[in-house]
């Protein structure tokens, strides 16, 4: 380290003050990371071809053509869907997280960790919400899982696949004898994975912050009144009201059944429900928006079938009923307002009060706020009529498509074998295809088969992480370029002498850290050959050095930018820097731990 050069200096300088930006202040991390590129771009250490590379990245454009998969995920009710089945009702936050990393670590073993976080992460967003629990304890541990879960075979993570790479390549040089199997980390990563798990649900009570959004929809005090119906042959026909998922939403509740002209008032949870049975609801705009997105249920009203262009294209809008409104003293449906105004009634909020009538059957009074189902240009339209006091669209509320449902669940498998077929078939491998022709390939279907719309496409992506994997990328060329990284790392293997465990508790930590500060695939690339070497040098099994600093390639927990997991749960988490060097540094002493317990039993020394 005293031999660096200048340029290494002022590289140590700006990763100084770009993390204590980051753990001290509440600046925008893309910002903050764009900064750091900015010095090292204008004081001539990257040149802007390095600089800038991070933008073209394969990886980066992964994630961005992911975000499109998840889009149609998400439209088509799949995500939803998903959720319900593998999670189902918690009783407690760490019974929540139990039930989310179990399954979330299981597939991840066989699921590249990045577009597995990319389709989960809205679900569990939606599922915290739903059962009242702060997502800040659910997002870190779901990003933490299917780290965990993808050290346990060769596909489970980007870094396992490219160490079995330089395996390849090494034993075709004749420097090792073997490479790397598919279960060969199994005998590692399984015992780390479940420490890791267990540190977890033991430990996030005390050290995960509880954080919600500063402002809510459902902080919305206004009660809205909406009529639902059972769809004949839809999914919950013959279901419990509980089985069905009605039973605990969130500020709302289930008022009444009507079922063929019988009222049934004190709804009970084993309630099963038929076929056009009419479900009275009451409560705030966040539950109806998830009623709508419920499958099975549809509108009571059928004015929503008769407006113009597909249900898709539509979104949900409050509107307030001004006292100038010509429909003011008339019913919705005595006054035509799907005619007037090409817009369905949903549901009617009346100062906290409950609405008996048939949503057709109210007459609308000044005040009055509407729940609407109608093309986002009505916003446009009436923001500025004097028939309406106040119109705002809702966010995210569009109906689902559930009818695509079984085709963007065929398109996800199918790109995930395709991601395992390009990853380990000699010929694919040749030509260069890998996970993120796969994506294209399902992004491109999702769109095609229109289970999302350009649109949704293009709102679904998150350019602020891209943002931040990109600048992390650039950073990293810098600690290279200047020779930080290599110097650091061999200063480091030195102070071990002849001794080969106190070598791979070196070569481990060593790699953990590399991987915290430029990324987990740069880390591995980069100690590999002194992995190599160490164990020549020493006379003793490669194996050891090879599956330690492939386990800590893939371990960043400490920091957002060590891994990309970690920073697509950043923002949607509310997280600070601080809380993953809080929650993660223990965990990554944990694991190491526990990998340089296990390995030299697993692959023995000599």
């Amino acid at each position: 380290m005293t031999n660096l050069s200048l340029d290494a200096w002022i590289v140590v300088a700006t990763l100084a003050a770009m993390l204590g930006t980051l753990i001290f202040t509440s600046l925008a991390t893309d910002v903050v990371m764009m900064a750091a590129l900015s010095v090292l771009l204008l004081s001539g250490i990257l040149v802007p071809a390095l600089a800038l590379g991070g933008f073209a990245n394969e990886g980066v454009a992964t994630v961005g053509v992911l975000y499109v998969v998840v889009a149609g995920l998400r439209d088509t009710g799949v995500i939803t869907w998903i959720a319900q089945g593998l999670f189902g009702r918690p009783q407690s936050v760490a019974g929540a997280q139990l039930r989310m990393m179990a399954p979330i670590a299981a597939i991840s073993a066989f699921m590249n960790n990045t577009p597995l976080v990319a389709a989960m992460l809205p679900a569990v967003t939606e599922w915290s919400k739903k059962h009242q629990i702060p997502v800040s304890k659910l997002l870190m541990p779901l990003s933490f899982a299917t780290i965990l879960g993808g050290l346990c075979t060769l596909i489970g993570t980007s870094t396992n696949v490219i160490v079995a790479g330089l395996m390849k390549d090494a034993v075709k040089a004749g420097e090792i004898d073997r490479t790397m199997g598919f279960f060969t980390l199994t005998w590692v990563g399984v015992p780390c994975a479940l420490a890791g798990l267990a540190y977890i649900l033991l430990t996030s009570r005390w050290l995960l912050p509880t954080r919600q959004a500063a402002l809510r929809r459902a902080d919305d005090p206004r009660a809205y009144t909406v009529e639902m119906i059972v769809e004949p042959g839809g999914g919950i026909v013959g279901k419990t009201i509980e089985a069905a998922g009605l039973r605990h939403l969130h500020e709302m509740y289930l008022a009444e059944v009507e079922r063929e002209g019988e009222i049934i008032a004190a709804v009970g949870p084993q309630l099963r429900l038929e076929s056009n049975d009419h479900l009275i609801f009451v409560g705030v705009v966040d539950s109806i928006v998830e009623l709508q997105r419920t499958r099975g249920l549809i509108a009571a009203t059928n004015q929503v079938f008769k407006l113009d262009g597909p249900r898709a294209g539509r979104t949900l809008i409050e509107a307030v009923v001004s006292d100038r409104c010509p429909l003011v003293g008339k019913s919705i449906r005595d006054g035509r307002f799907r005619t007037q105004y090409n817009a369905a009634v949903i549901a009617v909020a009346r100062s906290g009060e409950r609405l008996q009538q048939k949503i057709g059957d109210i007459v609308l009074t000044a005040g009055d706020t509407l729940l609407l189902e109608a093309r986002p240009a009505f916003v446009q339209q009436q923001r500025n009529s004097q028939d309406f006091y106040l119109v705002s669209n809702l966010d995210d509320s569009s109906p689902l498509r559930h009818d695509k449902a079984m085709v963007a669940l065929a398109i996800l498998l199918g790109m995930i074998t395709l991601a395992t077929a390009f990853e380990q078939l000699p010929f694919f491998i040749a030509h260069g295809f890998g996970m993120f022709h796969a994506a294209l390939i399902a992004a491109g279907c999702m769109i095609a088969t229109r289970c999302c719309s350009t649109e949704s496409a293009r709102r679904a992506v998150d350019w602020s992480v891209l943002i931040v994997i990109a600048a992390t990328i650039g950073i990293g060329k810098a600690v290279e370029a200047t020779g930080l990284a290599a110097g650091l790392a061999q200063g480091l293997v030195a102070l071990a002498g002849t001794d080969p465990m106190g070598q791979l508790v070196i070569i481990y930590f060593t790699t953990m850290i590399l991987t915290e500060l430029l990324s987990n695939n740069s880390a591995a690339v980069l100690m590999f050959p002194i992995g190599l070497a160490t164990a020549a040098t020493l006379g003793v099994n490669y194996m050891p050095f090879v599956v330690a600093l492939t386990i800590a390639a893939s371990c960043g927990f400490a920091t957002p930018i060590g891994y990309q997991t970690n920073l697509m749960v950043y923002g949607p988490g509310g997280y600070h820097f601080s809380d993953y060097v809080r929650f993660g540094a223990p965990l990554n002493v944990l694991v190491g731990v526990v990998t340089l317990l296990v390995t030299p039993f697993a692959f023995p020394f000599r």
